[in-house]
């Protein structure tokens, strides 16, 4: 069922709200950082009850896996160059641009905290890792189909992604040459 479907119209009150939530939620990882706030907070931040957060979203781990795909599928969509190899440059300068922009590492440390905080952010976690790889295994996929051999999806995880995000979570430069290097060696 679509949001038309269900009475909501895309741009409309629910887009606001969202909208008002996301920010709010990024705005409290970057002044307090992760797991220093509430769903109460981030409601008070965005203008709206507790109860419409709960109800979207169900918990904070949710609302946070919603915030981190949400931002990663606005700033790194999932290229489509024609080849392989123009679509892991592509996306891998993608990434590189976005997690040394200004949230980025707010997005990094927001999948890592996750991962430990008890079976919510096990499940959060699990479930962003899940619906980005679905995704690089379809840019991938398109690839095979176009003929190219493709690599699986978690050795590009292993092997382009990794290595970048050690980089920026240890204050390490990511130069457009050392991105490019990890396509050129995966490949």
């Amino acid at each position: 069922m679509n949001e038309r479907q269900r009475g909501r119209r895309p741009g409309g009150r629910s887009a606001r709200v969202g909208a008002a939530v996301h920010q709010a939620v990024i705005d409290l990882i970057n002044e307090r950082g992760y797991g220093n706030f509430t769903v109460g907070e981030v409601a008070a931040r965005a203008g709206v009850a507790d109860s419409s957060i709960y109800r979207r979203w169900g918990s904070l781990e949710t609302l946070l896996t919603d915030v981190a795909l949400a931002r990663l599928n606005a700033q790194s969509p999932m290229p489509d160059t024609g080849s392989l190899a123009g679509d892991l440059r592509t996306y891998a300068a993608q990434v590189a641009r976005e997690i040394t922009g200004p949230d980025g590492l707010m997005v990094l440390r927001l999948a890592v905290a996750l991962s430990g905080s008890g079976q919510q952010g096990l499940q959060a976690g699990d479930d962003l890792r899940a619906e980005r790889t679905r995704q690089l295994q379809s840019m991938l996929d398109r690839a095979r189909e176009r003929g190219e051999h493709a690599p699986d999806a978690f050795d590009v995880l292993d092997h382009i992604m990794a290595p970048m995000y050690i980089r920026v979570l240890f204050g390490m430069e990511l130069t457009p040459d050392y991105v490019d290097g990890l396509v050129d060696r995966m490949l």
